[in-house]
């Protein structure tokens, strides 16, 4: 282990890593967006590690989540992303429309917003992946209402990360980022909306069986075919079930049943493509750029060219 950190910070992360099957590969400081003081993790697989395959975990300095409600949520954090860490592309997902995207470069924890707002920000960034290299990307910033805050146990990664993502995911749905060659930071607001305090839980958007198989087929062309050259991805990730609004047990179900339909091949909660799905290859490219084309804005044409009456 590489180490220019040595807390008590780091000797909890090591504790809980190691229970979750993850190693600490460095420890070193950082620092937020205020220029305070974090402690930034690299954790990999304690067993069958991949080279390139880590996960980067980015704390509050002084944060301590050995308390009654908050460790529960970090062991099920690094229980998750040890899962997460055996697809060939941890940091891709997909999104219902049909972008395949990476998140890169998020700085975490949440902070206090500069411009007067009374929100929380975290800034990142969304890549295009669709195995060409693409520079297509947007820049993000998250906010999150100090109404919203407050069913958040921490404003830290572990406790955040997953509806961030999902928000983000739920705004390109909606045709509301943009994906450019470069640009400024575009907004992801994140509300109570997206959450039932009745069911206790986030609810990004209602799906039924059909947008859930599209999506798992979407997901293992991309992130197993056309990025991980046929490496199994998890199929029961309950990060993509709070997106769908479903549960794992409901993922796992499907892709048994387009295994039968032999278009995946199955081993235990990870699946990869068959010929027969990767001879789709034309339809998901189709669907990926009318995906693209809702993030683009639209114009009056007739007031482009000046023949609107102002």
């Amino acid at each position: 282990m590489t180490s220019t950190l040595k807390t008590a910070l780091t000797d909890s992360i090591q504790a809980a890593a190691s229970k979750a099957g993850l190693q600490l590969v460095s420890a070193i400081e950082g620092k937020d967006f205020h220029g305070h003081p974090t402690a930034v993790f690299e954790l990999a697989p304690a067993a069958n590690a991949v080279a390139g395959r880590t996960l980067r975990l980015e704390l509050s300095e002084q944060f301590d989540f050995n308390k009654p409600d908050l460790l529960p949520a970090m062991t099920a954090h690094l229980a998750e992303e040890a899962k997460r860490l055996r697809n060939p592309r941890p940091d891709t997902y997909v999104t219902l429309e049909g972008l395949p995207i990476s998140f890169r470069k998020f700085q975490w924890p949440f902070h206090r917003s500069t411009s007067g707002a009374d929100t929380y920000i975290v800034h990142g960034e969304a890549y295009i992946e669709d195995g060409t290299g693409s520079p297509l990307h947007a820049k993000l910033s998250a906010s999150m209402t100090v109404t919203f805050a407050e069913i958040v146990p921490a404003p830290e990664q572990p406790y955040a990360e997953t509806f961030v993502y999902n928000a983000i995911r739920k705004t390109i749905d909606m045709g509301q980022l943009e994906f450019v060659k470069s640009g400024n930071r575009q907004p992801v607001p994140v509300t109570t909306r997206y959450y039932s305090r009745w069911q206790k839980k986030f609810i990004f958007t209602d799906t039924n069986d059909a947008a859930r198989l599209d999506f798992l087929l979407l997901k293992t062309y991309w992130l197993s075919g056309v990025l991980g050259q046929n490496q199994p991805v998890w199929i029961a990730d309950p990060r993509d079930a709070q997106y769908l609004n479903t549960t794992e047990a409901d993922l796992l179900r499907m892709a048994g049943d387009e295994a039968g339909q032999g278009l995946l091949t199955l081993n235990g909660e990870y699946a990869a493509p068959t010929a027969q799905l990767m001879a789709r290859a034309d339809e998901f490219r189709e669907k990926l750029q009318k995906a693209l084309a809702i993030t683009k804005p639209q114009f009056n044409e007739e007031m482009r060219a000046g023949h609107a009456n102002m």
